[in-house]
């Protein structure tokens, strides 16, 4: 038993920097590489918002200029770790509307998206992300400035 909780004390200390940075890399790159597939050939994305994917209330080109949009933007800001928790939402409703109206099958697929991207939403991007170096900048700088103001 003694073995047990010694590996298990060993795990608990892997770093979750390391898999907030590895949550946002997977999903951002299923997010990407789709986004890449849009835009390389265009008239069929567009056809195949006609007649496959179906998205209520939005015209195909619309619909496909959106998608793609969010698909080549909002992972590169993942990815960074820059706006995480805001490039997260509009991905987040993708996997809601691709789950719901286009390929409701996929289930699972959809919900390791969603876990991952929940969890960067919820817990933040992690130390390895821009969005931390700009936050400790930001704290250093307005450490300094209430120090400064103390004097």
């Amino acid at each position: 038993m003694n073995r047990v909780a010694s590996v298990l004390a060993l795990l608990e200390r892997f770093p979750l920097s390391i898999l907030q940075l590895m949550m946002r890399i997977s999903v951002g790159a299923v997010f990407f590489n789709s986004g890449l597939t849009k835009i390389q050939s265009w008239q069929p994305t567009v056809a195949l918002f006609a007649n496959e994917y179906k998205v209520p209330v939005l015209p195909p080109e619309i619909a496909a200029t959106l998608a793609a949009t969010v698909e080549l933007s909002c992972p590169v800001l993942l990815v960074l770790g820059l706006a995480t928790r805001l490039a997260t939402l509009p991905m987040l409703g993708m996997t809601f509307v691709i789950q719901t109206f286009v390929y409701p099958e996929d289930w699972i697929e959809h919900l390791g998206w969603a876990t991952f991207l929940l969890f960067v939403l919820t817990r933040g991007p992690g130390a390895i992300s821009l969005d931390h170096l700009i936050s400790r900048a930001f704290a250093r700088s307005g450490a300094r400035l209430s120090t400064a103001a103390l004097h």
